[in-house]
């Protein structure tokens, strides 16, 4: 005979052990910006849709996928005016914060444009582009907080190109902390990884 308090242990246990097993891994791999940009989010927000890692593989080939005829230099206006929004693990809501990948998730997605929530889903999504071609509206990846390992973990957006100098516009966990607007220099340039397109050719000026 199986006693009532033993028959609650059994189907608490079974509960628990269901719920572990359907939780999101948050294990947090090394430096800061790689570890923001490794997590999937895993709830809907209001505004924007929820893309899984490796589910998104097409990119705008033609200006007939672009919805509203949206430019690069209307993805570079609005994502300067999220300027100052903190930092924030995890996040695409501008009321509390963007980690890097989910400050290029909210920008693309206030244009209904899907793109991955990751930032190494982005390796090998759009165009390579040789960084000395680089335009306002392309991407920009890095590697994670540690530049030895040399896997996409960090990103943003070109900004402007002027006499040779590259300004990227990100989400950024160092003492910025915060989407700012930062030059290509050597720090970066240790972690770059490369620049990809996303929007046809003609689009550029």
């Amino acid at each position: 005979m199986i006693y009532l308090p033993a028959l609650r242990y059994i189907f608490f246990s079974l509960v628990s052990a269901i719920a572990l097993t359907s939780c999101t891994d948050k294990k947090k791999p090394a430096g800061p910006e790689l570890a923001a940009d490794t997590v999937t989010m895993t709830k809907r927000t209001d505004q924007l849709p929820v893309v899984k890692p490796g589910k998104v593989k097409t990119v705008l080939t033609s200006e007939e996928n672009i919805p509203g005829k949206v430019t690069p230099d209307s993805i570079v206006a609005f994502a300067r005016t999220l300027i100052g929004i903190p930092y924030l693990y995890a996040s695409t809501d501008p009321r509390q914060g963007f980690d890097c990948s989910g400050f290029i998730t909210y920008v693309f997605n206030h244009f209904n444009i899907t793109v991955p929530r990751s930032s190494v889903d982005f390796t090998d999504y759009g165009k390579d582009v040789e960084i000395k071609m680089a335009k306002p509206g392309d991407l920009i990846l890095f590697t994670g907080t540690d530049s030895t390992i040399r896997i996409v973990g960090h990103m943003g957006i070109v900004e402007s190109v002027e006499q040779g100098q590259l300004n990227f516009i990100h989400s950024t966990s160092g003492k910025a902390k915060g989407v700012v607007i930062t030059a290509l220099g050597n720090y970066y340039l240790g972690r770059f990884v490369k620049v990809i397109r996303v929007f046809p050719d003609e689009l550029f000026k």
